[in-house]
């Protein structure tokens, strides 16, 4: 996969799950509530960070990918959030609200971006199973840690964890962590047999 595909991929995620989000407020009926959860998952973004990794074979290149997949996701969430679809119109301002209403947001994605990418890459070029393990790990845990009770984390403005309230939306997320677990692990397994 080229890196304009990589990065354009990544900016339709980021829409795309703005678009997801607002559906419920928009009189989609159809939409429900499903769609809100699926919109404030987190463990799929870094899933976006690790199979942009897995098609790069040099770290460096990798993690570099990784921090412009992320943004690109980021801008792709911003563009629609602040876009005519959404009943707004792009302006500095809208920018500057975007970018101090979540620092922790484009903080944590100059972390998770690079280090997801680099899991990635390492598990296409070494079967690294501990990376690939840990993103598995994020899916399958993301509904458990949405339950923990904890106090606001105080930023800019107040954070709080929201639970999963569809259960189908639990279980495929879940699902999707243990598949990957189970494909990462039977390649990692495989290419020790060949080596």
């Amino acid at each position: 996969m080229g890196i304009a595909a990589a990065l354009v991929l990544a900016a339709a995620f980021g829409a795309g799950d703005q678009y997801l989000g607002s559906l419920a407020g928009s009189g989609h009926a159809w939409a429900g509530g499903w769609a809100v959860d699926v919109s404030l998952l987190s463990a799929p973004w870094l899933v976006v960070g690790f199979v942009a990794g897995a098609t790069r074979r040099e770290p460096r290149r990798a993690a570099l990918l990784g921090l412009a997949c992320t943004f690109a996701a980021i801008l792709g969430y911003f563009l629609l959030t602040d876009s005519p679809l959404e009943g707004a119109h792009y302006s500095l301002a809208g920018v500057r609200t975007f970018v101090i209403s979540d620092p922790a947001l484009l903080v944590g994605g100059l972390v998770t971006g690079p280090l997801f990418d680099w899991f990635g890459q390492q598990w296409r070029t070494r079967r690294a199973l501990l990376g690939a393990l840990l993103t598995a790990a994020a899916l399958c845990l993301e509904p458990l840690a949405r339950r923990v009770p904890l106090a606001p984390m105080r930023y800019h403005v107040a954070f709080a964890i929201t639970p999963i309230r569809s259960h189908t939306i639990v279980v495929a997320e879940v699902a999707a962590g243990i598949a990957l677990a189970v494909y990462t692990a039977a390649g990692a397994i495989r290419s020790r047999g060949h080596g």
